[in-house]
């Protein structure tokens, strides 16, 4: 689709509002769709679909049979991308995600090297318990998933477009497992945490997936459908009022920007790539829920699966029980007075 402009180089806004009304279309679809089989959990489907609509990764955090899995694959037929998956173990070795090269042997008794692509070269890559694996396996697929290539043998190749990751934790079993370091944590747009469905969403799961048939999803778009939202989302105008939202946000999550409450409790907070992600996924938020224009409530609602992963509590706010949730729907709570 690429940026629509007319010939004097001014973005063609009626170009965007045809691309928009047609995106608006397809994201309807998309959610009616993932509805068929994923039952309750609006908010971590939401959350989960707006990483990949705003062109990033997202960290599922939640205990083990909660259909994170069972999301993420559906994720991939709705939106038409080829996916792959890996459970992450301790033994795990980084060629086993990026790939390694092999030696053929060609009739004449030549030798030569070749790659065989891991199975990181997909579209929607399922990171199962990204926390078990050592760091040397985690940083092959975190650098990855930041530069989108993969170097082997000095042989740089390029990841397929569009690259997504969708990592899941579980936050419970913290035996032998390697937490991900801060900076490692900023590469994920947003971490969406799984809980446990309403009791409504529960009797539904446990009638529809227990007979002998489940519904199943079908495909609404494409990857170059996707790119073309991607794009789109890019494109939207956000508003000045809201451009100061999202600042005074995430830089009264910092201690030293006199916040009295931050200063407290907060160790150290979220750097500028808190608002890049703020400023793409309240833009993706607009669209999904049938709007042209991101708002504040935008904002306020995405502050915490993008700012707490982003930020750490001080020892004696930890000591006192408090959570990062706790500290960021305070600040919500002030920003919205």
């Amino acid at each position: 689709m690429g940026v629509m402009k007319t010939t004097d180089g001014a973005v063609d806004d009626k170009a965007i509002i045809a691309a928009a009304e047609k995106a608006l279309g397809e994201i309807a679809l998309i959610r009616k769709e993932v509805g068929k089989v994923i039952f309750g959990q609006e908010s971590v489907v939401e959350q989960t679909l707006l990483a990949v609509l705003s062109g990033g990764h997202a960290l599922l955090v939640g205990v083990p049979g909660l259909a994170k899995t069972k999301l993420v694959s559906t994720l991939g037929t709705v939106l038409g991308l080829n996916s792959s998956r890996i459970q992450f173990t301790p033994d795990l070795m980084p060629s086993d995600i990026l790939g390694s090269e092999v030696m053929d042997q060609d009739e004449n008794g030549r030798r030569s090297f070749r790659f065989v692509p891991g199975p990181i070269f997909t579209q929607l890559l399922m990171a199962d318990e990204i926390n078990r694996a050592s760091p040397r396996t985690q940083s092959a697929l975190l650098q990855a998933m930041q530069e989108y290539h993969v170097t082997v043998a000095g042989q740089r190749n390029d990841l397929p477009q569009p690259f997504h990751v969708l990592a899941t934790q579980n936050p419970l079993e913290q035996e032998g497992t390697y937490p991900l370091p801060e900076a490692q944590l900023d590469r994920f747009l947003m971490q969406v945490d799984v809980g446990y469905p309403e009791l409504a969403a529960e009797r539904q799961i446990l009638l529809e997936t227990t007979g002998t048939h489940e519904a199943e999803a079908r495909g609404v778009i494409d990857a170059a459908q996707l790119r073309d939202i991607q794009q789109l989302i890019r494109q939207m105008p956000v508003s000045e009022k809201v451009v100061d939202a999202i600042l005074s946000l995430v830089r009264s999550a910092r201690p030293g920007n006199g916040n009295a409450e931050t200063d407290k409790n907060v160790a150290w907070g979220p750097g500028p790539r808190a608002g890049q992600s703020l400023m793409l996924c309240a833009r993706a938020r607009a669209l999904y829920d049938g709007r042209l224009a991101p708002s504040i409530d935008d904002i306020m609602a995405l502050a915490e699966p993008v700012l707490q992963h982003r930020m750490a509590l001080t020892f004696a706010a930890r000591a006192e029980g408090m959570s990062v949730r706790d500290v960021i729907t305070g600040l919500v709570k002030q920003a919205k007075g």
